[in-house]
């Protein structure tokens, strides 16, 4: 009897296995303050779509376009500004023209009760334990052009690699403030009270997606099987542009203003 248990549990297992080599698996890298929404949009996909696995990895744009050109398995490309996705077209990662499908704008965020008294993008911040994302991150390189316009002197204690990470320094007290993209603000609820920038209104930061030329590229960077089932090759570049249009397409953008982006 133990046997013919142990033989079923074999034969189960052989089936698994084959289901799983059916399905097929699509890469989106994406900017880290497109968490919710593209977590929503994933799973809409995958139900329109069976058999199309969605794997979501996010982090700092300008560190995706690292990851990707050191030859990471990514088929879809979503940053937060342009400047990141100009450097992916320019290395050759990215074949056709990105799409514009969000917005997005830079706030302040402290604590409740706002503690440190920040009245907003101005000496206020002075002496605050100010949290900002690194240089090269687009947040980062906005809240900079921002501080610069203002005549103000951004001196952060600490500077993230993505702006998740600057939210979760105030959400947990270890900041008094700091600068986030306005979508960031609301997923924090009621944890952190929110201090509008209005020169960040003018200037927002505009998104852009695209497909990643996988093809001719392994995972070394040195070729590449144009029809393997994982999605890495023409069947994933075909999964690949049909997410694409699912992000600037109409549930897409209603995803998008559900977690308050903006729209191009």
């Amino acid at each position: 009897m133990a046997a013919a248990v142990g033989l079923s549990l074999l034969v189960g297992c052989a089936v698994g296995g084959d289901d799983d080599e059916d399905s097929r698996l699509l890469t989106v890298f994406a900017a880290a303050s497109l968490t919710g929404a593209f977590t929503q949009i994933a799973e809409d996909f995958e139900r329109d779509n069976p058999g199309v696995e969605v794997r979501l990895s996010f982090d700092g744009s300008s560190g995706l376009v690292d990851q990707i050109a050191g030859g990471a398995p990514a088929e879809v490309f979503a940053s937060a500004d342009t400047s990141s996705m100009d450097r992916a077209v320019a290395e050759g990662l990215v074949p056709g023209e990105p799409a514009v499908f969000a917005t997005n704008v830079l706030t302040l965020i402290t604590p409740p009760g706002n503690p440190a008294g920040v009245t907003g993008l101005d000496g206020s911040l002075d002496g605050t334990r100010l949290v900002v994302c690194a240089e090269g991150v687009p947040c980062g390189t906005a809240a900079r052009a921002l501080a610069a316009a203002a005549g103000v002197e951004l001196r952060p204690v600490s500077e993230e690699s993505k702006v998740t990470d600057v939210r979760g320094k105030v959400t947990s007290g270890e900041a008094d403030v700091g600068i986030v993209y306005t979508t960031d603000a609301r997923a924090a609820g009621d944890r952190v009270e929110q201090i509008p920038i209005p020169r960040a209104e003018a200037e927002p930061n505009r998104y852009q997606i695209a497909v990643v030329d996988r093809a001719g590229r392994g995972a070394d960077g040195s070729g590449a099987d144009s029809s393997k089932p994982d999605g890495s090759g023409t069947d994933g570049a075909d999964a690949a542009r049909r997410f694409v249009d699912a992000v600037t397409g109409e549930a897409g953008r209603a995803a998008l203003v559900g977690h308050g982006f903006g729209l191009p």
